[in-house]
């Protein structure tokens, strides 16, 4: 198992080196370790020994270390000699005077199921040493004082018990613990550990456990899960005798059927990582998207040909086809025509790139390694009831982070997953009969084209079979909210996150119906806070930018750069506040605050008044330069069919509502907002029409 961490200290790298290279400091004043000793005549530096014991979940391990890394003021690891076979390694970065300091540590627990659950389920609290230990790096080198105590920063006995439990629990509620045949169960452990936590180990795994229920549902049928496991395989070993292997990039640019999934598995078999191309890119955009991040080969649906022209000198694949491919190969001739004989695991495991939305300006590539435990799932299954072997409507598109975050979800429960090439609000309520489907992941808009559906086309089918409609991507307004369950039912779930902090609230049933609009609390394993410009946290009721702890974060932008990072906490880019009962409410970007006549404006509180008028469909509110007030505010609106609404009318509404200053002063109706495929408004195109 390996697990990292990282801190930014605000003072040279020098001066971090000195505090680290004193033995005696660790037994002092880092959590986790509670004995270090010198063994023989050298207390530092390469060859060093020291006998040392920290904890790792519940248990004290440690044994006979040694230095194995040695170069001030950079890098220092140590392996281990006797006990726990374990790597800890510490490596400093200085930058403009500040040092990121990025902790590793590695381990293998001893063997057995036992052992196998209990390193997958534990890593969070080992994780949180990691950060408790680079959180009073940052105290004493710092000078800010001693910091926590590091016997109270550690997690208890009785702590890590009852997270354990809590665990096992949500695991049990979820139907993942069940009997198994204990051939079954043997082959499962050893292709997770032999796979590790990827989307490969998932089908692996559900290949042995359920060789012949269905897999994938699409336009063209069902597959079972042995057939993707075997079609995936041979797959793999063609992109291998084309040259691709561990650490090169794929793109991959498929609407929702099987080729996307058989990509993405056949690219994780590799070891090389997938970057997942928009759908509703322009070619401009892809060749830009395409130089910047260099995949040596980019597999695509054959609709998307012309589009890619631009992307030259690149291996293509075809993925879903109608007609002829010419020379191209496809996935489908590669599945069955090839070797479908095992694949060899990589030594290393592939990222996922996901592009933001790039609503504001380029997409950038947000690039994530694989989870190194279950708990960004636990946390995802605590809040929503997604049950092993469930039926997965994923409506949201598969390239973006909400659509694949169902993907990989889904490979822990083994769902069978039903996927459609475009969304159609009605074809996805026949989907929901036809297949009993008990979870569809949508956008907020694919709620509102549901909703828009005559009354007798939406009544025409039963859903009965539905547990959760999980929404996020954009804005879910309350009220929009409110009236999907009032039809559907107690079924929505609310996720607020981003590309790079993945899901940082939840908020289920209760919540909406309790305070319209908010996104909702934490779920296990998330840390939030609101923090102020000098990143000291705000008390309730206060808005400030929206900060974020958790397993899922990016690392980094592949172009370069990342989110600020505050005391390991990483910014959303949002602004919002909590309330007394410690839900969030987001305001809005905190690059989007229009400032009107010296007034701070965030549009998001304006919209979502206009959304709650019987008249008003949609709205988008925009800053528009002007030479008097400095910005002042327009309002696009939509209106619902028939609907009679004057601009007057809409001033009047903002007026009764909310301050002066935050009446538009222009108001535009048009029949409807540009928004990109996963429904968030392109609000850079209305402001370049104003």
């Amino acid at each position: 198992m390996r697990l990292e961490e990282q801190i930014v200290v605000d003072t040279p790298s020098e001066r971090v080196w000195e505090f680290l290279a004193d033995p005696s400091n660790y037994h002092r004043h880092l959590p986790s370790i509670t004995r270090w000793e010198v063994e023989g005549d050298r207390a530092s530096g390469l060859g060093a020994r020291h006998s040392m014991r920290m904890r790792v979940g519940s248990a004290e391990v440690g044994g006979l270390i040694e230095i194995v890394e040695w170069d001030p003021p950079c890098d220092m690891a140590w392996n281990s000699v006797t006990g726990l076979d374990q790597r800890l390694r510490f490596r400093l970065r200085e930058r403009d005077g500040r040092t990121t300091v990025t902790l590793r540590l590695s381990y293998v627990a001893p063997g057995g199921l036992l052992a196998f659950i209990s390193e997958r389920i534990s890593g969070p609290l080992v994780r949180q040493n990691l950060r408790d230990i680079l959180a009073q790096v940052k105290h004493q080198v710092e000078g800010t004082g001693l910091g926590p105590d590091p016997a109270e920063l550690a997690p208890s006995r009785l702590e890590w018990v009852g997270h354990q439990i809590g665990s096992v629990r949500v695991l049990a509620e979820a139907g993942l613990i069940r009997p198994i045949r204990p051939d079954r169960l043997a082959r499962t452990i050893l292709a997770l550990n032999r796979w590790g936590p990827s989307p490969a180990a998932g089908y692996e795994a559900s290949a042995i456990r359920y060789p012949n229920e269905a897999a994938i549902i699409d336009e063209r049928g069902a597959v079972t899960f042995a057939q993707v496991n075997l079609h995936t395989n041979a797959i793999a070993h063609a992109f291998r005798s084309e040259g691709i292997g561990e650490g090169d990039g794929v793109a991959i640019m498929c609407r929702n059927h099987r080729y996307f999934i058989y990509a993405t598995l056949a690219v994780s078999k590799l070891g090389a990582s997938a970057l997942y191309l928009n759908t509703g890119f322009a070619g401009p955009q892809l060749a830009e998207v395409v130089k910047r991040e260099k995949p040596k080969a980019i597999v695509y649906d054959q609709e998307f040909e012309a589009l890619l022209k631009g992307a030259t000198r690149r291996k293509r694949f075809i993925a879903w086809h109608d007609g002829d491919t010419g020379r191209t190969p496809t996935l489908d001739a590669l599945a069955t025509g090839g070797d479908q004989s095992a694949v060899d695991p990589p030594e290393e495991q592939g990222r996922a790139v996901i592009l933001t939305s790039g609503t504001t300006g380029t997409p950038k590539g947000a690039a994530r390694k694989p989870p190194e435990s279950i708990e960004p799932a636990l946390s995802m299954l605590d809040r929503i009831p997604l049950k092993a072997r469930g039926v997965t409507l994923i409506a949201a598109p598969l390239f973006h982070s909400w659509g694949f975050a169902h993907f990989t979800i889904g490979l822990l429960l083994s769902s069978t997953y039903v996927l459609q090439g475009r969304f159609d609000p009605e074809r996805v309520l026949e989907g929901i009969e036809r297949h009993r489907a008990t979870a569809v992941p949508m956008v907020p808009v694919m709620l509102q084209r549901i909703l828009e559906l005559p009354p007798e086309v939406r009544r025409r089918y039963d859903t009965s079979s539905l547990k959760a409609v999980p929404v996020s991507g954009s804005a879910l307004p309350g009220d929009l909210a409110r009236r999907f369950m009032d039809e559907f039912g107690d079924v929505v779930y609310n996720l607020y996150g981003s590309t790079e902090v993945a899901w940082a609230t939840i908020a289920g049933p209760e919540d909406l119906k309790a305070a319209p609009g908010t996104a909702g609390r934490p779920p296990r394993g998330t840390i939030l806070r609101i923090l102020d410009e000098r990143g000291s946290e705000l008390p309730v009721g206060e808005t400030g930018r929206i900060f974020v702890a958790n397993e899922m974060l990016f690392e980094g932008y592949t172009g370069g750069g990342s989110k600020d990072i505050v005391n390991g906490l990483m910014s959303t880019g949002d602004v919002g506040f909590l309330d007394e009962g410690g839900r969030l409410f987001v305001s809005g970007r905190d690059d989007d605050m229009i400032v009107s006549g010296g007034e701070n404006v965030f549009p998001r509180e304006v919209e979502d008044l206009l959304a709650n008028h019987a008249a008003v469909a949609e709205a988008a509110v925009v800053g528009i330069d002007d030479a008097k007030f400095g910005q002042r505010l327009k309002a696009y609106v939509v209106k619902k069919p028939k609907a009679k609404l004057t601009e007057a009318d809409v001033k009047g509404y903002v007026k009764e509502n909310l301050a002066n200053y935050k009446v538009p002063r222009e108001v535009e109706f048009i029949k409807e907002l540009p928004r990109n495929p996963t429904g968030k408004v392109l609000k850079r195109e209305l402001q370049q029409a104003a």
